[in-house]
Formats: structure tokens, sequence, C-alpha cells
């Protein structure tokens, strides 16, 4: 049959026939491609940051970059626990063994800034049971090389050198064991998640053959996403953490728009489609909604953007490319394999051998989820109250949520940098490395008076233990130590370094007002604060200043978006409200577990008391992505029955029907994916892979299988209400899922009243035959149809 003899729905054309003239091209060309991109993408791990929280404008960041390089050992990222054993630190044996120590790793290459309780005699670097004491220095160079250098030196002092035992930590070690560790639990999260999501897409489909074009999409989509991260650190810092969502979201969202695609494919071959008019129809129709559903989840990834931590723009740079690239994969290589499968993508029906014996079951395929929409729209007010007061109250626990920065806690309690920190942390006074770090400049600095009478002023705040600075040592006031040849050294080319030593945690929210309250006096020269507390509010600041653009992008985009899909006002807005309602249980059981420590032992990690701060940022976008995903799954099969029938409560159990089991299905998977992620021994992967397994699980099947009905029963028919601008406007520009034959708005409900008569589906509406333009419209064989659709349709029908 010719292209001009097919009813339109079997029309083939550009797209189809691009991606399908030459499959084995195709096929080839993908396979070239994933090489290539194995090739470009290796070592990727090894170029990227374990770091990125930090705002590179904000003060703190200068400070410290300022104090790098004047006061170098002001700014140790190398620590070394030196263990005495059964003799004291000042033992003359132990003493002279730290000092040796200490002089061969100032001869180090890359090492500055070496200093020691035996050098200084400073109680902060001595533990109060005088059993351990620290030597502190700085490794030189970006974090890629400050690790490399680490990897050489460290095996030269870990362990005994004679009456001692040295353990070797500090930030630089921290970071190191971060990037090792992810790089060690991505590949064990693989190793688990691929033979079961395997396992389970043979259930779902039925079919070995049909299973494993999922998996073939995600590889692609992975493969090429590392691919281009390589690229990315050629020109700008990269977070490790990103590719823990690339695993993630390249499985994840590959297995969903596959699993759209060739179930659609398959349901085309079920009606006695040949297998080109198939693909052509499944472009036309699933193809579109993949398409759409790709730029809503990379529309809500873009948005971090906009902070300017490099650990989450990190995440949008990986989460952007992975949804593209699985889309393309989708849409390009999934229909070429299509093709040449044909009626062979049922093949190998392993799921036969569980079925041997058993009668086999009847009824309408989704029977169950239309059961289950019908009960809901039965009692929507009971649902719709129940549901919401049940996500709502699982949010609860994070209006209590405390903000903090990632340290050594987020790693094993085994690993030996966090040993090391807890060490500090436990039995050395005020908290080293806990302290806030002043930069002074300008004209002050210059008189030892102004410099004195400064830091007596900051010795008197009540969170203060001490203050050291160019005029000696400072408490409650008063100089308690005279200058010596190491304040001496805190003076440095007009400019002075001032450490003040806080009486609490580094980052409790005492030391957070310390460093706001030292930042508001003004001395007769320029102060800048940084340390881990000074950090930590420039951090909070910099996201609550851009979370509302960022907010702002994923909301207006999900309004539009959503709105050139349905036509409709309400649904829009339904969508972000019930998407952001899916979220409250994540957020809640992230406090619970992760900030107050329940269930820290059977998921083996040491809770630091808060959560990191920009962990809810990047949990949100992602989280909140992956509920469009589902959403427009749903929504587009609710559009394309409601346009064909007009009968609002049909269309939703209708929908329901068709994709419950679908979208359950991909998020079970994707869930299990998460969880594979969330066996990390990193305390932040962990978090981010459980809570967002967790999120999507509510969100497919509470909020699409529960609320969603109750919630579109509720509002009726006023659903697909918008004004007549609005109307107009998608009119020309809506995008929808399959062939529109009912008009989808309001006042235009009843085709008669368009004027058009009973179209093929249904009545006629502004899609059946004349439509609201007569019977030979200039919109061809239905009427009004949107700019998009009509694109989409010249390309995939060449209509």
């Amino acid at each position: 049959m010719t292209d001009v003899n097919r009813p339109p729905e079997d029309r083939i054309g550009g797209w189809t026939r691009l991606v399908t003239a030459r499959p084995r091209l195709s096929l080839l060309i993908a396979l070239i491609f994933t090489a290539l991109a194995v090739v470009a993408g290796s070592g990727v791990a090894d170029r990227m940051g374990s770091g990125g929280w930090e705002d590179p404008a904000s003060e703190s960041a200068y400070a410290t970059k300022a104090l790098e390089k004047r006061f170098p050992a002001s700014q140790p990222n190398l620590i070394l626990l030196v263990d005495s054993g059964k003799k004291t630190v000042d033992d003359p044996a132990v003493a002279a063994e730290a000092r040796s120590l200490a002089k061969k790793l100032s001869d180090e290459k890359a090492v500055t800034g070496v200093t020691s309780y035996w050098a200084t005699g400073a109680p902060s670097l001595r533990a109060r049971d005088r059993g351990e004491a620290i030597i502190a220095a700085r490794i030189l160079g970006d974090e890629s090389a400050a690790g490399k250098a680490l990897e050489r030196i460290a095996p030269h002092y870990r362990g005994a050198h004679g009456p001692v035992e040295v353990r070797v930590g500090g930030m630089v070690a921290v970071r190191h064991e971060l990037q090792s560790t992810i790089q060690e639990d991505l590949l064990r999260a693989e190793m688990i998640a691929l033979p079961i999501t395997l396992v389970l897409l043979v259930m779902v489909f039925g079919s070995a053959v049909a299973a494993l074009l999922p998996l073939g999409v995600g590889i692609i989509a992975i493969l090429g996403t590392d691919a281009v991260l390589r690229g990315l650190t050629e020109f700008t810092d990269v977070s490790v953490f990103a590719q823990n969502l690339t695993t993630a979201l390249g499985l994840g969202l590959a297995i969903d728009y596959a699993l759209f695609i060739v179930r659609r494919f398959r349901e085309e071959l079920g009606r006695g489609a040949e297998k080109l008019p198939a693909v052509a129809a499944t472009l036309r129709t699933a193809g579109r909604t993949v398409l759409f559903s790709a730029l809503t989840v990379a529309a809500s990834l873009a948005a971090m953007l906009v902070f300017p931590q490099y650990f989450l723009r990190s995440f949008a740079y990986a989460g952007i490319a992975v949804v593209l690239i699985a889309a393309t994969a989708a849409l390009v290589v999934l229909p070429a394999a299509l093709i040449l499968l044909g009626d062979r993508v049922n093949a190998l029906d392993l799921t036969r051998l569980l079925r041997r014996g058993r009668p086999a079951r009847g009824g309408e395929p989704g029977a169950g989820w239309a059961r289950l929409a019908r009960l809901v729209m039965r009692r929507a007010p009971v649902f719709a109250l129940a549901t919401v007061a049940g996500l709502v109250a699982l949010g609860l626990p994070f209006l209590r949520v405390e903000f903090g920065t990632a340290d050594d806690r987020q790693l094993p309690s085994s690993a030996e940098s966090h040993v090391v920190q807890q060490h500090i942390r436990e039995g050395f006074p005020g908290g080293p490395g806990g302290a806030v770090e002043v930069l002074a400049e300008g004209g002050g600095t210059g008189s030892t008076k102004a410099l004195a009478d400064y830091s007596a002023k900051i010795s008197a705040l009540p969170q203060v233990l001490r203050v050291d600075s160019p005029a000696g040592r400072f408490a409650d006031g008063r100089r308690v130590a005279e200058p010596g040849p190491a304040e001496a050294a805190r003076l440095s080319d007009g400019s002075a370094e001032i450490t003040v030593q806080p009486k609490g945690e580094a980052v409790d929210t005492a030391s957070q007002d310390l460093v706001r309250t030292i930042r508001a006096q003004e001395p007769p020269f320029t102060t800048s604060a940084t340390g881990t507390a000074a950090v930590l509010v420039d951090t909070k600041d910099s996201i609550a200043d851009r979370l509302p653009w960022a907010a702002a992008i994923i909301v207006a985009v999900t309004l539009l978006l959503v709105f050139l899909l349905t036509g409709s006002v309400l649904i829009p807005i339904q969508a972000v409200l019930l998407n952001a309602l899916s979220l409250t249980a994540m957020f809640g059981a992230v406090v619970w577990v992760f900030q107050d420590g329940h269930l820290s032992g059977p998921l083996s990690f040491t809770t630091s008391g808060d959560i990191e701060t920009t962990l809810p940022v990047l949990m949100f976008c992602v989280a909140f992505g992956l509920s469009m995903d589902y959403g427009v799954f749903l929504l587009s099969r609710i559009k394309e029955e409601y346009d064909r029938t007009g009968d609002h409560q049909a269309a939703v159990e209708f929908g329901l029907r068709r994709t419950g089991g679908l979208i359950t299905a991909a998020a079970l998977i994707l869930a299990v994916v998460m969880v594979g992620i969330g066996t990390s021994r990193v305390t932040n992967t962990k978090m981010l892979g459980l809570g967002i397994a967790l999120a999507v699980l509510m969100d497919a099947m509470v909020v699409r299988g529960l609320l969603v009905p109750a919630v579109m029963k509720l509002t009726g028919r006023a659903t697909w209400w918008a004004p007549g601008p609005l109307r107009r406007l998608h009119t020309r520009f809506g995008l929808s899922e399959g062939e529109s034959t009912h008009a989808a708005t309001g006042s235009e409900a009843d085709g008669r009243r368009c004027g058009g008569k009973r179209g093929p589906r249904g009545e006629g509406g502004s899609h059946g035959e004349g439509g609201s333009h007569g019977e030979d419209g200039p919109h061809g064989e239905g009427g009004v149809r949107g700019e998009a659709e009509r694109a989409w349709d010249r390309v995939s029908t060449g209509r």
C-alpha cells in the first residue's frame, strides 16, 4: 500500500523513514558511538572533584584562597595523628620521633606550612589525655594534584615509626577516600542493579528480547554521558558524585522511555499492524510523549545551573546529558531495532516457565487499575483528604531540619581519615579544624595595637575559647601570651592572619552566629572570615538567594509544558502541587533517618546531626523531574482518551488502566537502581539513592494511583477549562498524544457547538471531520491542530 492510500494513522513519513530506512546502519552507528564513548569517557572519575559545596564568589572562598597563598600553614589539609602508645606525647623519645617526621614531611615536594604540637606547644594540637598529638601541613595544588601527592607520600608516614603509630587524615585525605569509595561503590551498585533490572524487565515484558532493549538504551545513555562529563572536566570542575546520577537516570529514564515505546509498539502489533506502520504510530504517539517527558525532566535538572556550587551544577550537567541521550537513543536507535525485530520482539518468553501448569488469567490488561480508578473516583473526597493528610504527616520531620556541611562522617566509620577526625573531635580541646580564620587587610594591620584591640574584643565574645593573632594569644578579653616567632609568621605583605577558636562544635548554631558577629565588627582594617562555619553560613545564604529562581524555573517550565500537553489551566497547577506533595515522604525520611540517626545501625552510617545544605535542593530537582516523567505518561493517555470521547471520568479510568502497570513497573525498576546506589558507604550517596527511591515509589503508587484520579474526579470537566486566549494559544502551539477527535476544552467540548460533524472516532469536535473550520478546513483532516503537534506529525508521518 502506498503512503497516499494509507489511512492517516498508518502513514509513514520523515522521521520514521529516517530512523528505519537503514536499521542495520543505524544500529552500527549506535555501536560505534558507544565504543567511542567508552574511549572518551575512560578515566573520567579520576578527573572529577569530591568537593564543590562552596560558593566560589563568597567571602569565605576569597579568604580561603588568600590565606592559602599568604599563610599556607593556616589552611592545613593534611594531618598526621601521632599516637604515643603507652607513653605521653611529651616523652623525649616520642618528641624526637615526631620532630623527625615533621622534618621529613617539610622536605616533601608540594608540601608547605608544616607545623606540630612539638614545634608550637599549642594545646589545640594535643589530646586532653596527652596520648595523641598532631602534625599539620598543606599539600599544594588543586584537588586532583593534591590527591596524587597524597597517594605518593602517605605510605611513607602511615603506620609504626619507632615508639609512635601514625594515621593520615585531613581534608585532602577525606576527599581522596570519598573519591575512591564512590568509584568502588558505583561499580558494586551497577553489579547489583543490572541483573535485578533485567529480571524485572523480563517479568514486565514476558520476553527476554524485549527486556534487553531498555538495557541497551540505558547503557548508551550512561556511556555517552560519561564521555560528555569527561569533556566538561577540560573546562570546569565536575563532582564525582554526579556519576551516581548518571547511572541512576541512565538506567531509570532509558527504561521508562523504552518501556513506553516498546509497549506501544507491541500494542500496535497486537491490533494487526505491520511493523513499519506500527513503528510510525508508536513514534507519533509514545515518541511524542517521550520527547515531551525528556524536556520536562531536563528542565527540572537545568534549574540547578542557577547555583554557583559546582556540586549542584555537576548534577545538572550529568542529568541534562543523560536525559537527552536516553531520549535520543529511544527515538532513534530503538525504532531501528524494532523494525529489525518485528514480531520477534515477543520472542523468548521466559515467563512461560512460571505460568506452566497454571490456568490462564482472563480479563483485560489493566483491569485492576481500572477497578482502582473507579473505586477512588466513587469516594474521591475521602481518598483525596486521606492521601494528602498522610503525605503531609510523613513530611513533618523536615520542619526540624538542621543544615550542615559534608565532612569525614560521610565515610564509613572504619575509613582512616574518618578515624583521625573522630579522635580529634572527641579527644582534642576546642574542636581543632573548627576555627574561624580571619584575614585582615589594609592600613590598620601594620599597627600591633589595632590588632591587639581587635583580638581582645573578639576573644571576649561568649562563644570564643581563644584568639591567636600577630599581637599574641587572647582569651576572655585580655592577652594571655605575648607574641613570639609563631605569631610573627602571621604577618605578610600588609595582611594578617587571626585564628578564632570557638568553644563549641565546628558548625553548630553558636559557631555560625560567631561568624556573623565577627563579620559585623568594624576594625580599622578590612576583614574576611573563613573556616567550616563561615563556609556553611555562605553556602546557606547562597542557596537561599538562588532557590527562588530555581523554583521559578521549574514551576514556570512545568506549567508551560503541561499546558501545551493538555490545553488546561487547572491540570498544570495540579501537576506542580501534586508532584511537590509526592516528595514530602522523602524529605521527612531524610531528617528522621539521616539527621536523627534512626536506622543508622542497619544502614551503616554515622549521623552528623544535620543534612548537607545542597542535598535537599538536589533531591528535589531530581525527584520532581522523575515525578513529572510519570505524570506526563499518565496525563498523555488521559488527554488522548478525553480528546477521543469527551468523557472525563472514562478518560481518567482509561489513562490509569493503560499506564498504571507501566508506571508502577518503571518506578519499581528505577527504585531498584536507586537502592543499588543507596548501598553506597558514603552517607550523601546513600541518602540520595534511598530518598529518591522512596519518592519515586510514593509518586507512582500513591500519587498517580490514588491522588490524581481523586483530584481529577473532584475537579470534573472543569479540569479541561481554559480562558479563550489560552485556548487559542494551545490551538496554535499545543502538543498532545494521539489523533484528537474531540475538543479538549470547556465550551468547545461538544463538536456540534464548533460547527463540526461527527468524526470517525466519536463526537465531531475540533478534530472531527471538518471541526471548527468546516469539512475542508485549513488544518486538514480534523480542524484545528497545534503548531507543535502538526510539526511533529510532519516529521513522524510525512503529512
